[in-house]
Protein backbone atom coordinates (compact mmCIF):
# COMPACT_ATOMS: atom_id res chain seq x y z
CA UNK A 1 0.00 0.00 0.00
CA UNK A 2 1.28 3.67 -0.56
CA UNK A 3 1.96 5.96 1.95
CA UNK A 4 -1.02 7.10 3.04
CA UNK A 5 -1.18 11.32 3.45
CA UNK A 6 -2.95 13.89 5.37
CA UNK A 7 -3.51 17.28 5.47
CA UNK A 8 -3.21 19.10 9.22
CA UNK A 9 -4.55 23.00 9.66
CA UNK A 10 -3.06 25.57 12.01
CA UNK A 11 0.08 22.92 11.61
CA UNK A 12 2.68 25.83 12.46
CA UNK A 13 2.76 25.46 16.21
CA UNK A 14 1.14 23.93 19.51
CA UNK A 15 -1.51 20.89 18.58
CA UNK A 16 -1.07 21.09 14.64
CA UNK A 17 2.59 20.33 14.91
CA UNK A 18 2.73 18.10 17.24
CA UNK A 19 0.05 16.28 15.11
CA UNK A 20 2.04 16.21 12.01
CA UNK A 21 4.88 14.80 13.82
CA UNK A 22 2.87 11.95 15.63
CA UNK A 23 1.34 11.45 12.16
CA UNK A 24 5.14 11.31 10.32
CA UNK A 25 5.82 8.65 12.97
CA UNK A 26 2.94 6.46 12.62
CA UNK A 27 4.22 6.14 8.88
CA UNK A 28 2.08 9.01 7.34
CA UNK A 29 2.97 11.93 4.99
CA UNK A 30 1.82 14.72 6.10
CA UNK A 31 0.74 18.06 3.81
CA UNK A 32 1.06 20.77 7.23
CA UNK A 33 -1.22 24.24 6.25
CA UNK A 34 -0.81 27.46 8.50
CA UNK A 35 -0.28 31.26 7.45
CA UNK A 36 3.18 31.45 8.84
CA UNK A 37 5.71 30.18 6.16
CA UNK A 38 8.73 30.46 8.58
CA UNK A 39 7.32 28.11 11.19
CA UNK A 40 5.83 25.68 8.52
CA UNK A 41 9.25 25.79 6.99
CA UNK A 42 10.64 24.76 10.33
CA UNK A 43 8.67 22.11 10.60
CA UNK A 44 9.20 20.58 7.37
CA UNK A 45 12.84 20.62 8.28
CA UNK A 46 12.42 17.91 10.73
CA UNK A 47 11.22 15.14 7.89
CA UNK A 48 11.17 14.59 4.25
CA UNK A 49 7.19 13.35 5.18
CA UNK A 50 6.25 16.94 6.32
CA UNK A 51 5.10 18.95 3.21
CA UNK A 52 4.43 22.67 4.08
CA UNK A 53 1.94 24.83 2.52
CA UNK A 54 1.19 28.42 3.63
CA UNK A 55 -2.33 29.20 3.44
CA UNK A 56 -5.16 31.00 5.85
CA UNK A 57 -8.20 28.55 6.47
CA UNK A 58 -10.67 32.10 6.52
CA UNK A 59 -9.40 32.96 2.36
CA UNK A 60 -11.85 31.44 -0.08
CA UNK A 61 -8.44 32.14 -2.49
CA UNK A 62 -5.82 30.34 -0.27
CA UNK A 63 -8.24 27.00 0.36
CA UNK A 64 -8.66 26.76 -3.33
CA UNK A 65 -5.19 27.03 -4.20
CA UNK A 66 -4.41 24.95 -1.09
CA UNK A 67 -6.64 21.82 -2.99
CA UNK A 68 -5.47 22.57 -6.61
CA UNK A 69 -1.82 21.60 -5.02
CA UNK A 70 -3.22 18.35 -3.21
CA UNK A 71 -5.19 17.75 -6.14
CA UNK A 72 -1.57 17.40 -8.20
CA UNK A 73 -0.09 15.21 -5.82
CA UNK A 74 0.16 11.64 -6.61
CA UNK A 75 -1.33 9.21 -4.34
CA UNK A 76 -4.39 11.57 -2.94
CA UNK A 77 -4.98 12.53 0.17
CA UNK A 78 -6.71 10.48 3.29
CA UNK A 79 -7.42 12.30 6.18
CA UNK A 80 -8.29 15.75 7.13
CA UNK A 81 -7.27 17.64 11.01
CA UNK A 82 -9.17 20.52 11.10
CA UNK A 83 -7.19 22.04 13.94
CA UNK A 84 -6.71 25.77 13.19
CA UNK A 85 -8.66 27.73 15.53
CA UNK A 86 -8.88 30.20 18.34
CA UNK A 87 -10.25 32.03 21.31
CA UNK A 88 -10.20 35.60 21.89
CA UNK A 89 -11.38 37.28 24.97
CA UNK A 90 -12.97 36.17 28.41
CA UNK A 91 -15.45 39.18 28.40
CA UNK A 92 -19.35 39.00 29.20
CA UNK A 93 -21.64 38.02 26.67
CA UNK A 94 -22.80 42.16 26.94
CA UNK A 95 -19.32 43.70 26.66
CA UNK A 96 -17.80 41.05 24.36
CA UNK A 97 -16.53 42.56 21.36
CA UNK A 98 -18.61 41.57 17.91
CA UNK A 99 -15.29 42.09 16.45
CA UNK A 100 -13.96 38.88 18.72
CA UNK A 101 -16.82 37.06 17.98
CA UNK A 102 -16.60 37.83 13.94
CA UNK A 103 -12.65 36.43 14.08
CA UNK A 104 -13.80 33.25 16.42
CA UNK A 105 -16.59 32.20 13.84
CA UNK A 106 -14.28 32.96 11.11
CA UNK A 107 -11.57 30.46 11.56
CA UNK A 108 -13.50 27.87 13.97
CA UNK A 109 -16.17 27.41 11.88
CA UNK A 110 -16.04 28.64 8.65
CA UNK A 111 -12.44 27.80 8.64
CA UNK A 112 -13.48 24.39 9.00
CA UNK A 113 -16.50 24.34 6.45
CA UNK A 114 -14.46 25.97 4.40
CA UNK A 115 -11.42 23.47 4.35
CA UNK A 116 -13.64 20.92 4.38
CA UNK A 117 -15.85 21.64 1.54
CA UNK A 118 -12.86 21.95 -0.71
CA UNK A 119 -11.13 18.98 0.43
CA UNK A 120 -13.59 16.40 0.10
CA UNK A 121 -13.96 15.59 -3.48
CA UNK A 122 -10.31 14.68 -2.92
CA UNK A 123 -10.83 12.29 0.04
CA UNK A 124 -13.19 10.78 -1.92
CA UNK A 125 -11.25 9.82 -4.46
CA UNK A 126 -8.52 8.42 -1.52
CA UNK A 127 -11.39 6.41 -0.20
CA UNK A 128 -11.64 5.02 -3.50
CA UNK A 129 -7.86 3.96 -3.60
CA UNK A 130 -6.22 1.10 -2.24
CA UNK A 131 -6.95 2.44 1.64
CA UNK A 132 -10.81 2.52 0.37
CA UNK A 133 -11.68 5.10 3.24
CA UNK A 134 -10.65 8.26 4.37
CA UNK A 135 -11.13 10.58 7.97
CA UNK A 136 -12.24 14.19 8.55
CA UNK A 137 -10.97 14.79 12.41
CA UNK A 138 -12.47 17.97 13.72
CA UNK A 139 -10.39 19.84 16.85
CA UNK A 140 -13.66 21.26 18.41
CA UNK A 141 -13.22 21.63 22.60
CA UNK A 142 -14.66 21.00 25.91
CA UNK A 143 -16.13 24.44 25.42
CA UNK A 144 -18.52 22.93 22.18
CA UNK A 145 -20.34 20.33 24.86
CA UNK A 146 -20.56 23.00 27.98
CA UNK A 147 -20.97 26.77 28.65
CA UNK A 148 -19.19 28.66 31.08
CA UNK A 149 -19.06 32.22 32.40
CA UNK A 150 -17.01 33.85 30.40
CA UNK A 151 -16.96 31.66 27.56
CA UNK A 152 -19.59 33.19 25.32
CA UNK A 153 -18.25 33.74 21.38
CA UNK A 154 -15.19 30.98 22.04
CA UNK A 155 -18.99 28.43 23.09
CA UNK A 156 -21.25 29.56 20.33
CA UNK A 157 -18.07 28.82 18.01
CA UNK A 158 -17.22 25.64 19.07
CA UNK A 159 -20.96 24.53 19.04
CA UNK A 160 -21.70 25.43 16.06
CA UNK A 161 -18.01 23.70 15.27
CA UNK A 162 -19.46 20.84 16.98
CA UNK A 163 -22.55 20.56 14.99
CA UNK A 164 -21.00 20.94 11.79
CA UNK A 165 -19.66 17.50 12.11
CA UNK A 166 -22.27 16.15 13.41
CA UNK A 167 -24.25 17.01 10.74
CA UNK A 168 -21.53 16.02 8.45
CA UNK A 169 -21.12 12.48 9.84
CA UNK A 170 -25.43 12.15 9.05
CA UNK A 171 -24.62 13.58 5.37
CA UNK A 172 -21.55 11.14 4.99
CA UNK A 173 -22.73 7.94 6.34
CA UNK A 174 -22.77 5.32 3.60
CA UNK A 175 -19.23 6.27 2.79
CA UNK A 176 -16.20 4.82 3.62
CA UNK A 177 -15.11 8.41 5.41
CA UNK A 178 -15.35 8.68 8.97
CA UNK A 179 -16.17 11.70 11.30
CA UNK A 180 -14.22 11.94 14.43
CA UNK A 181 -14.76 15.09 16.78
CA UNK A 182 -12.06 15.52 19.30
CA UNK A 183 -12.97 17.70 22.29
CA UNK A 184 -9.80 18.53 24.43
CA UNK A 185 -10.31 20.57 27.61
CA UNK A 186 -6.61 22.92 29.09
CA UNK A 187 -4.11 22.08 26.70
CA UNK A 188 -0.82 23.75 27.50
CA UNK A 189 0.72 25.42 24.28
CA UNK A 190 2.25 28.65 23.74
CA UNK A 191 -0.25 30.16 21.78
CA UNK A 192 -3.34 29.52 22.72
CA UNK A 193 -3.87 31.56 26.26
CA UNK A 194 -1.54 34.23 24.30
CA UNK A 195 -3.73 34.93 21.84
CA UNK A 196 -7.02 34.78 23.94
CA UNK A 197 -5.50 37.41 26.28
CA UNK A 198 -4.59 39.10 23.08
CA UNK A 199 -0.68 38.99 24.15
CA UNK A 200 -0.65 39.33 27.80
CA UNK A 201 1.77 36.91 28.54
CA UNK A 202 1.34 36.98 32.44
CA UNK A 203 -2.39 36.28 31.81
CA UNK A 204 -1.74 33.71 29.61
CA UNK A 205 0.72 32.10 32.21
CA UNK A 206 -1.58 32.71 35.10
CA UNK A 207 -4.51 30.23 33.53
CA UNK A 208 -1.83 27.48 33.91
CA UNK A 209 0.81 28.41 36.59
CA UNK A 210 -1.75 26.46 39.71
CA UNK A 211 -3.01 23.63 37.45
CA UNK A 212 -1.46 20.38 38.52
CA UNK A 213 -0.06 18.55 35.00
CA UNK A 214 -2.22 20.14 32.18
CA UNK A 215 -2.30 18.48 28.68
CA UNK A 216 0.06 19.10 26.74
CA UNK A 217 -0.02 19.49 22.60
CA UNK A 218 1.60 15.94 22.18
CA UNK A 219 -0.93 14.51 24.39
CA UNK A 220 -4.47 15.48 21.95
CA UNK A 221 -1.90 14.80 19.04
CA UNK A 222 -1.53 11.10 20.19
CA UNK A 223 -4.79 10.99 20.02
CA UNK A 224 -5.80 11.63 16.61
CA UNK A 225 -2.60 9.26 15.51
CA UNK A 226 -4.56 6.53 17.69
CA UNK A 227 -8.02 7.59 16.36
CA UNK A 228 -7.19 7.56 12.19
CA UNK A 229 -5.22 4.59 13.02
CA UNK A 230 -8.17 2.24 14.22
CA UNK A 231 -9.50 -0.24 12.28
CA UNK A 232 -11.80 0.60 9.37
CA UNK A 233 -14.88 -0.74 11.17
CA UNK A 234 -14.25 1.61 14.25
CA UNK A 235 -15.60 5.06 14.50
CA UNK A 236 -14.47 7.14 17.78
CA UNK A 237 -17.28 9.32 16.73
CA UNK A 238 -16.31 11.61 19.59
CA UNK A 239 -13.37 11.92 22.04
CA UNK A 240 -13.37 14.39 25.06
CA UNK A 241 -9.85 14.39 26.67
CA UNK A 242 -9.34 16.80 29.46
CA UNK A 243 -6.36 16.60 32.47
CA UNK A 244 -6.93 14.85 35.57
CA UNK A 245 -7.63 18.20 37.37
CA UNK A 246 -10.50 19.22 35.57
CA UNK A 247 -13.90 17.77 36.17
CA UNK A 248 -15.39 20.59 33.64
CA UNK A 249 -14.18 23.62 32.49
CA UNK A 250 -15.30 26.00 34.79
CA UNK A 251 -13.68 23.53 37.90
CA UNK A 252 -10.11 22.88 37.93
CA UNK A 253 -8.34 21.74 41.32
CA UNK A 254 -5.44 23.73 41.64
CA UNK A 255 -1.99 22.57 43.91
CA UNK A 256 -0.76 18.50 44.33
CA UNK A 257 -3.32 15.71 43.48
CA UNK A 258 -3.81 13.89 46.81
CA UNK A 259 -5.79 10.27 47.36
CA UNK A 260 -8.80 11.13 49.35
CA UNK A 261 -8.01 11.20 52.85
CA UNK A 262 -5.16 12.48 52.84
Amino acid sequence: MSMQRAVVTGASSGIGAATARALVAAGWEVVAVARRTDKLEALAAESAAIVPFTADVTSDEDVAALAAFLDGLEGGIHALVNNAGGAKGLESVEESSVEDWRWMFEINVLGTKRVTSALLPLLRRGASGERRAADIVNITSIAAHTAYVGGGGYNAAKFAERALTEVLRLELNGEPIRVIEIAPGMVFTEEFSLNRFRGDAERAAAVYSKVPDPLVAEDIAGVIADAIGKPRHVDLDLIVVKPVAQAAPYRVAEGELRPKGF
